[in-house]
């Protein structure tokens, strides 16, 4: 499928950032938020520090009130300073570390601008900072990294953890669920229209991977309990054990590129934190 962003609902149009890679899909979504008739904008995720993206942002945005971030990666945030700077506004995150200015974001804010509301959800797990921000006007949920519009995330250990992520996809779908959110505008890929369905599906997808990671354990382990495959664990980068987040990858991510294994060794160490906490 062919992405290159565009308008979506009355209030949002997509500025795809020219950063496209295994990771970031076509690159990173940045989103123009503005209420119709409205003069001022709310951008959200600025991307990467590459002029012609920042000025495509600044032409579509006009002038812009505020710009806010669903979480301190770089592909989302490493142009948020230069470009407020350059539009006279601030910068609200949820890190103190990537604000402008002396407003932040938590769970239950309500950004307001011109007629404009964006509502502020907490959903740690991609990140420890990671939101999501609901526009009720067009009922769509602008997500960041927790859910992408073309596959699934990755949890990002040891800033990110499954029991957290797991709680907040169960709280995006309570949103979908009552209807308050039927459009998912993601941080990379395409519009997202069945948001409950996409939900649904990333929901199953982690249980059913965690599954696959305990079966790979008890396997590797050659032990007939989860505790005792868990004492055979080697979590040291580069181990010769037998049983290591590697070889873990290599079994339950054995049909997927190589390539990625790396970003799945990231999740699968999150799975098997996770593991280790049921467990204890």
């Amino acid at each position: 499928m062919t992405w290159a962003g565009g308008t979506f609902g009355e209030r949002a149009r997509c500025v795809l950032a020219p950063n496209a890679n295994v990771m970031t899909l076509d690159g990173t979504n940045t989103w123009v938020l503005r209420e119709p008739g409205a003069g001022r904008s709310v951008v959200v995720d600025p991307g990467p520090s590459v002029l012609s993206h920042l000025d495509e942002v600044a032409a579509y945005a006009e002038q812009v009130a505020v710009v806010l971030l669903t979480h301190h990666h770089l592909d989302h945030s490493e142009a948020a300073r230069e470009f407020a700077e350059r539009m006279g506004c601030g910068v609200r995150a949820l890190d103190p570390a990537h604000r402008l200015g002396s407003e932040g974001l938590g769970d239950g804010d309500v950004v307001e601008v011109d007629g404009l509301e964006v509502h502020v959800v907490a959903t740690p797990g991609h990140t420890a900072d990671s939101l999501c921000f609901l526009l009720p006007g067009d009922r769509a949920l602008l997500t960041g990294d927790t859910v992408l519009g073309r596959g699934t995330t990755v949890v990002a250990h040891p800033d990110g953890e499954l029991g957290a992520y797991l709680h907040s996809l169960d709280r995006l779908h309570a949103l979908a669920d009552a209807r308050e959110a039927q459009t998912i505008l993601p941080g990379h890929g395409p519009v997202i229209e069945d948001a409950l369905g996409a939900l649904d599906f990333y929901i199953a997808h982690r249980r059913e991977r965690l599954a696959q990671v305990e079966e790979a354990l008890l396997a590797l382990a050659e032990q007939p309990t989860l505790a005792g495959a868990l004492t055979e664990l080697d979590l040291a980068p580069g181990s010769g054990a037998t049983v290591t987040p590697r070889s873990v990858v290599e079994r339950v991510y054995a049909d997927v590129d190589p390539v990625l294994w790396g970003a799945a060794e990231l999740s699968v160490r999150a799975q098997l934190a996770h593991l280790v906490e049921r467990v204890g």
